[in-house]
Parts: C-alpha cells; sequence; structure tokens
C-alpha cells in the first residue's frame, strides 16, 4: 500500500492511503476459489462449480468483502507502523471504491499526546483527621434504638402529638373532584413526619382519634405524577386511633436484638463504623486536593474530541438537572455562552487529569485484577437489595458489562499509589468541619 501523509497539526493526523488493483484482485479471486469449494448448484458436483458461475453469483459481494477487509487491515498496519495512539475512532472516508481501480481511501485522526510522569515529591497535602466523639456514638445508638421503636395504642381520647402516630381515612380532590391514588384507609401516619406530600402530617397535630378535619396541601412541583404536580388539593382526614412510640433502653438486651452480645460490644462496632465513615471524608479531600495538585502538572493540549465528548456528558447532565428542577442556583445567574466556556474548561480538566492518571498508571504497573472487578460487581448489586442476585446474573450473562467498573477502581488504585508518594501534614478537626470540607 502507498500512504501519504496529508495532515500533521498539534495532536491531529491525517493520511491518504492506496490499495493497488492488482492486490485487490488477487484477494477477490482467492475469495471466490474458497467459494467454489463449497458451493452446490443443480447438475454439478459439489465444489466443482465454475469460477465463472461463483463470480457471477458472488462477485458483487465479494468485491465489498475484500475492500471492507482492505481498508481495516491498511489502516490498522499504518496506525501500527507509524506508532499511533488514536484519542478516538479515526474517521475514514474511501475517496475510490476498488471495484476496477486501485482503492484509495482518507483516514483523519486525533492522537493521544506525549505526557510525561511528573515527580510528585514536591506536593504536600494537608489531611484532616476527626477522633470519634462519645457524643457521637451516643446519636448513632438513639438511631439504632428508633429504627427497633415499636408503637403502643393511647387508650384515651386526646389530641395527637409530635411523633406520635395517627391512623386515618382520608380522600383527596382536586377542585371538588376526588383523584386516582388519593383515597385510602387505616393509613399510619407519623404526626409531623416524614414520607407525605409536604404539610400533610404537619397538620394532623392536635387532631383527635373520631374527629373529621379538612386540610389543604400543594403537591411538589417536581411530584412524580405529572398530573398532580403543582396542584393544590383538598383531603378529608378522618383520625381513628393514636399510638405513642415505644423506643427500647439502650442496654446490653439492644445489642443482642442487633446479634451482638453486649452494649459494650455494640458500641465499639459503632465507633468502628463511625471511624470508617470519617476516614472515607478524609480520603475523599485527599482525592480532591491531589488531582488538584497534579491539574497543574497536566501541562499537555488535550484532544479536542475527547475534551469535547465530555463536555457533551457534562452539558447533558446540566440540562437534565434543569429540567428536573434542581440545576445549581449559581448556574440561573448566568448565560448559556459563559456556563458551556465554565463547563467546557471542566471537560478539559477532567481529560488532562485522566490522561495523567493513566499514564502514571502504567508507568508503575498498576492494574485491576478480575477479583478486584468481581468484588465491586457484588458492591453494586447489593445496592439493589432484595434484587440483588438478579444484578449478579445480569453480569454473569454479559461480563463484558463488567468494564464498567474498571475505569473507577484504576483510578482509585492510582490515587491510593500518588497518596503513598506524596507528603502529607495531618491536622485534626471536628466531625462537621471534616464533612463541610469533603463536600464543599
Amino acid at each position: 500500500m502507498q500512504v501519504t501523509e496529508t495532515l500533521s497539526e498539534g495532536l491531529k493526523r491525517g493520511f491518504t492511503v492506496v490499495v493497488p488493483e492488482p492486490e485487490l484482485a488477487a484477494k477477490r479471486e482467492t475469495r471466490l476459489a474458497e467459494l467454489s469449494k463449497t458451493m452446490q448448484l443443480p447438475g454439478f458436483r459439489p465444489g466443482k462449480v465454475p469460477l465463472s458461475m461463483v463470480r457471477k453469483r458472488y462477485g458483487e459481494a465479494v468485491a465489498a468483502e475484500v475492500v471492507d477487509q482492505a481498508v481495516n487491515e491498511a489502516a490498522g498496519k499504518l496506525i501500527e507502523e507509524r506508532g499511533l495512539r488514536p484519542a478516538m475512532q479515526p474517521k475514514l472516508d474511501i475517496t475510490k471504491p476498488g471495484t476496477e481501480s486501485d482503492l484509495e481511501f482518507t483516514l483523519e485522526m486525533e492522537v493521544l499526546p506525549e505526557v510525561a510522569v511528573p515527580d510528585v515529591s514536591d506536593i504536600t497535602l494537608t489531611k484532616p483527621v476527626a477522633a470519634v466523639a462519645e457524643e457521637k456514638i451516643d446519636e448513632a445508638l438513639k438511631n439504632i434504638a428508633s429504627q427497633r421503636q415499636s408503637f403502643k395504642d393511647v387508650e384515651e381520647a386526646r389530641p395527637a402529638a409530635q411523633g406520635e402516630r395517627l391512623t386515618v381515612d382520608f380522600i383527596g380532590r382536586i377542585d371538588g373532584v376526588a383523584f386516582e391514588g388519593g383515597t385510602a384507609q387505616d393509613v399510619g401516619v407519623i404526626v409531623a413526619g416524614p414520607g407525605f406530600i409536604p404539610g400533610f402530617s404537619e397538620q394532623l397535630e392536635g387532631v383527635t382519634p373520631g374527629e373529621t378535619k379538612t386540610i389543604t396541601v400543594t403537591f411538589p412541583e417536581e411530584y412524580g405524577a405529572q398530573d398532580l404536580a403543582g396542584k393544590t388539593a383538598e383531603f378529608e382526614i378522618t383520625a381513628k386511633s393514636l399510638a405513642v412510640a415505644e423506643v427500647p433502653a439502650i442496654d446490653d438486651e439492644l445489642a443482642k436484638a442487633v446479634g451482638l452480645e453486649s452494649l459494650e460490644e455494640l458500641r465499639g462496632k459503632v465507633s468502628e463504623q463511625i471511624s470508617r465513615e470519617y476516614e472515607q471524608l478524609t480520603r475523599l479531600k485527599l482525592k480532591r486536593a491531589l488531582l488538584d495538585a497534579l491539574t497543574g502538572k497536566a501541562e499537555f493540549t488535550a484532544p479536542e474530541s475527547l475534551v469535547e465528548a465530555e463536555f457533551d456528558a457534562i452539558w447533558r447532565q446540566v440540562e437534565a438537572e434543569k429540567a428536573a428542577g434542581n440545576a445549581d442556583p449559581e448556574d440561573a445567574e448566568k448565560d448559556e455562552e459563559t456556563l458551556k466556556a465554565e463547563y467546557r474548561a471542566i471537560a478539559d480538566r477532567r481529560v488532562r487529569l485522566g490522561l495523567l492518571v493513566a499514564e502514571i498508571g502504567r508507568a508503575n504497573n498498576v492494574t485491576v485484577a478480575d477479583q478486584e472487578l468481581q468484588r465491586a460487581m457484588f458492591n453494586e448489586a447489593m445496592r439493589y437489595g432484595p434484587q440483588a442476585m438478579q444484578v449478579v446474573e445480569f453480569f454473569r450473562k454479559n461480563p463484558q458489562q463488567m468494564e464498567r467498573f474498571r475505569g473507577p477502581l484504576f483510578e482509585d488504585k492510582v490515587v491510593d499509589f500518588l497518596l503513598s508518594q506524596v507528603k502529607q501534614d495531618e491536622v485534626t478537626v471536628t466531625p462537621e468541619e471534616l464533612a463541610a470540607d469533603a463536600e464543599a
């Protein structure tokens, strides 16, 4: 084949490739000969069909097959021989068909930049750490106890108070007409508690069993049922019974109820859990600071195609959040041109960091083992609760989907490697400061 370089600007490369017609003709004849050995026609013995008849029946299909194969082979050979690393799928355009003449096609691509592995010994990170206070353990134990609370019916007729459970029947109406899903019987509602339309449970405070009350609420704009979103409804509520919460004591019996031997052991487990949560927050802070520091060392040009693909993904997310009413309040004050410029800069940073992290990992032999992919898959499946085994089965039937975990695992391993190489100054902070710092 003959290769002519037509473009070499920055990371952009362009080539014109010519595959001689005699080479294509030889491949066509070889392929037709292969077909003749298996082709069957009435009046001919298997494998004895004349080549002219094979050519008449399959000539066009074979010609197209040979061109497709020649293009792929020539493009692959060019990329390999020149040591090119395409940033994305190259753009290929056939300019001469190669059926009765030479095959000619153009190949255009962006290549990955040369990325030098940086020296990170000059990076110093602030490592915030927080101690587990006894008050935090006590608070967690109260939450555990409240999760195991039961309710006891109140015999006397008295108004419901916040946190108590009022059992009610209700009928919801919009403009005087009952709507689907707005009627129910024997529903237990925690007074001023979560789980209902905003303002519903709060208006039950002070209602006595046997009493009927009409309340007015407005469905949120983002309510799941579009026909109800943003509308005002009246609910006619009939209170039937009242029950108060009985929270178990925080003692050895509570510990045994959750499978442990003593309150002391339970406190230890809770402390360990909180400590792990703090460690995760600390790592999030360190990772963010590390990536910020690495940005200054990623002094190379990112391929425009990768930046544009990353920007498109970011912008789709921004548009989706805007449509759902969850847009960043700061974005509302900016015009679209300004926003796109800011998010394109974020995309450029992400791409450069991704390329730098990938090169650091490659240079230091960081790999992701199959067992690590399996663990990540099982952790993902556990998020689906009762459907966990269905998720596991999905990945077993579609093993290629496991690759979605490789990138994040690889990045985490490179980050762990880099954190072991940089300097870290430990600073004691409060749990609130640690959480705020990680979320900033």
